[in-house]
């Protein structure tokens, strides 16, 4: 129902940008962000933080982020589909945070979520093989407390079911036989938030 997907604090994906909602300083904004062009598709995610927030809050970003990171070293041309899961699952589990099942990355290409499905949680040599040349989306969705999550009434926005904060970043990435290339990197916004 929007341009982008706009999800707040607790909301984990797929929030409605709405006037109703008014940023404070302390809170959590992540943006996702898919793009159509010329017959192919791009799609983002990143977690913003308003003003100064907490020490426990940034650190859920941070891990988050480097949850991604960790998941994208293991797409290459011969591994499975499950490296990537569980290199997420481990980075994010480690901090005791609790990481979304019902929602996962995806396929990526002509249309917006084509396969293969790219959970964030998995074992280590399962799962579809990764091949030279294909498109994939890796999006660690981690919550502060528990992964439960609850589906809203508007059919679209999801949010965590203790109502802690969550934390959202993606990448498109071309698997490569010598390593992953990022489609979708975050140099522009990290020059931006820095400058």
């Amino acid at each position: 129902p929007a341009s982008l997907c706009i999800s707040v604090n607790e909301q984990v994906v797929h929030g409605i940008p709405s006037s109703k909602c008014v940023l404070k300083e302390g809170d959590i904004v992540s943006v996702d962000c898919g793009t159509f062009m010329k017959g192919f598709v791009g799609d983002s995610a990143y977690t913003f933080a308003v003003g100064e927030v907490s020490e426990e809050v940034r650190q859920l970003m941070r891990v988050t982020k480097e949850a991604l990171y960790k998941g994208t070293e293991q797409a290459r041309a011969g591994n499975r589909v499950g490296d990537v899961s569980a290199a997420v699952q481990a980075h994010a589990e480690a901090y005791g945070y609790g990481v979304v099942r019902e929602l996962e990355g995806h396929g990526l290409g002509r249309k917006m979520h084509e396969d293969p499905g790219v959970p964030n949680y998995g074992a280590r040599g399962r799962g579809p093989l990764l091949k030279e040349g294909m498109v994939i989306c890796i999006e660690p969705m981690i919550n502060m407390g528990t992964k439960a999550v609850v589906f809203e009434r508007d059919g679209w926005t999801v949010r965590t079911r203790d109502r802690k904060p969550a934390a959202h970043y993606e990448f498109a990435v071309a698997v490569r036989r010598d390593g992953p290339d990022v489609l979708t990197d975050f140099s522009i916004i990290e020059q931006a938030l820095n400058d």
